[in-house]
C-alpha cells in the first residue's frame, strides 16, 4: 500500500540527474572545504559519491573559487551547483566554468537586471537555477508587508522570482522555501506547491549539530516530504558532509520513499545487555556505510531476545559476555564462544551474503 502519493511536477536535468517528475527524491549536499582549494573539494566530494551523494553544492563567493570549478568538474561524477550570494558575476562565470548549475538568493542578488544576467548565461550554458529563498535574506518590502519571514511572505517572494525567469522564456529550475522554523518551512512548501509545479528542493536552513539537528531535520523534511512534496533534500548539519547523507537517506527511507544501502537495527540497550552493542555499531558502520545494496542489518545486546526481535532483519549479531550469535533471517546461523571474535566472524558472514544477494540482482 501506497503511503504517500508524490505530486507530480516539472522534470528537469541537473547536470545528467533527472529532477521531478518520476525521478526519485534526489539526497544532496554541500561542501564545507574552501572550494578555491580544489584538491581538498574534490577528495571530499569523491568521499560522498562513494555514500550515495547525487548532487553536490560548493560555495563559490570569489573568483578564485569560480576559477576552481573546471578542475574539481573534471574529477567528480555527480552534478556540481555553485552556490552564490550577492555578486551575480560570480554566478555567470560559475556556469561559464562548467557548474552544471547555480544556488541565488533573491534577496540579495540585487535585482532583476542582475537576475537576467544569470538566467541568459545559464541559458547558454545549459545550467540549472535554484531559487532559494531564505527566511534570513527575504527582501525588505516582503518583511515590511507581512510584519517578518511568514510563510506568506516567502511564497510571494518566490513567485516573484519565478515569475521573472518565466518571463525570461527560461524555465530550467527548481525552488526551495527554507527558514530554520520547522513550521514555517512546512506551510511556505504547503503554499507554494498549491501555486506551482516546478521541483521543490527540501532542507530545514541551520538545523544544528549532531542529534538536535538531525531531529529537526528529520521532522521538517518528513512533515513536507509526507505531503508529497519534495524532489531534492538536504539536511543541513553543523558537522561533516557524510553525515549530511546518511541522513537524507535515512529519512527517505523510514517514509518508504526510497532504500539505499545498510538499514540498521539495533536494540537501545537494558540492565540485560553484555556486550557493548554501541561500540559495535561504531566500528561496523564505516563498513556499513559503503554498501549500497538495500539491506537491513541487526545489532542487539541480548542472545536470548535478539534474533526474534530482529526477525526482519537481513543478517544480524546478538550477543551476551560468554556467547556471541549470528543470525539471517530470525535464524541462528553460528554461534561463537569467544565473543572477541564475534566481529571478526560477522564481518566475514556479511561478506558471504553481500556476495550472495549481489549474485542474484
Amino acid at each position: 500500500m501506497e503511503f504517500i502519493k508524490r505530486k507530480n511536477t516539472k522534470k528537469i536535468f541537473v547536470g545528467n540527474v533527472d529532477v521531478g517528475g518520476d525521478a526519485p527524491i534526489r539526497v544532496q549536499s554541500m561542501t564545507n572545504t574552501k572550494t578555491e582549494d580544489y584538491e581538498a573539494t574534490i577528495g571530499q566530494i569523491q568521499k560522498l559519491e562513494a555514500i550515495g551523494c547525487e548532487i553536490i553544492r560548493v560555495a563559490v563567493n570569489n573568483k578564485n573559487a569560480a576559477s576552481a570549478l573546471l578542475k574539481i568538474k573534471e574529477k567528480i561524477n555527480i552534478p556540481l551547483i555553485a552556490d552564490v550570494h550577492f555578486d551575480y558575476k560570480l554566478a555567470v562565470f560559475s556556469v561559464e566554468n562548467g557548474a552544471d548549475g547555480v544556488r541565488i538568493n533573491p534577496g540579495n542578488i540585487g535585482g532583476y537586471e542582475r537576475l537576467d544576467y544569470v538566467v541568459d548565461a545559464c541559458k547558454a550554458n545549459n545550467a540549472v537555477i535554484r531559487i532559494g529563498v531564505n527566511s534570513g535574506s527575504l527582501e525588505k518590502d516582503l518583511q515590511k508587508k507581512y510584519k517578518g519571514p511568514t510563510p506568506e511572505a516567502l511564497v510571494e517572494s518566490a513567485l516573484r522570482w519565478v515569475r521573472r525567469i518565466e518571463a525570461r522564456k527560461f524555465f530550467n529550475f527548481k525552488v526551495s522555501l527554507k527558514s530554520s522554523s520547522v513550521i514555517n518551512s512546512f506551510l511556505s512548501y504547503l503554499l507554494f506547491s498549491e501555486k506551482c509545479d516546478y521541483p521543490l528542493h527540501v532542507g530545514i536552513t541551520e538545523a544544528g549539530p549532531g542529534i538536535r539537528g538531525a531531529i529537526k531535520s528529520g521532522v521538517g523534511i518528513g512533515l513536507i516530504l509526507s505531503q508529497g512534496i519534495g524532489d531534492t533534500i538536504r539536511v543541513s548539519l553543523t558537522g561533516e558532509p557524510e553525515q549530511e547523507v546518511i541522513a537524507g537517506y535515512e529519512i527517505l527511507r523510514s517514509l518508504g520513499l526510497r532504500r539505499r544501502g545498510v538499514e540498521i537495527i539495533s536494540c537501545p540497550t537494558c540492565g540485560r545487555t553484555e556486550i557493548d552493542v554501541n561500540g559495535l555499531v561504531t566500528k561496523l558502520d564505516p563498513l556499513l556505510s559503503k554498501i549500497d545494496l538495500p539491506i537491513k542489518v541487526a545489532i542487539m545486546g541480548c542472545v536470548v531476545n535478539g534474533p526474534g526481535e530482529a526477525r526482519e532483519a537481513d543478517i544480524g549479531i546478538a550477543g551476551s559476555k560468554d556467547l556471541g550469535v549470528i543470525f539471517r533471517e530470525g535464524k541462528v546461523i553460528k554461534k561463537v564462544y569467544n565473543t572477541e571474535s564475534l566481529l571478526f566472524e560477522f564481518k566475514n558472514e556479511l561478506k558471504k551474503y553481500m556476495q550472495e544477494k549481489k549474485g542474484r540482482t
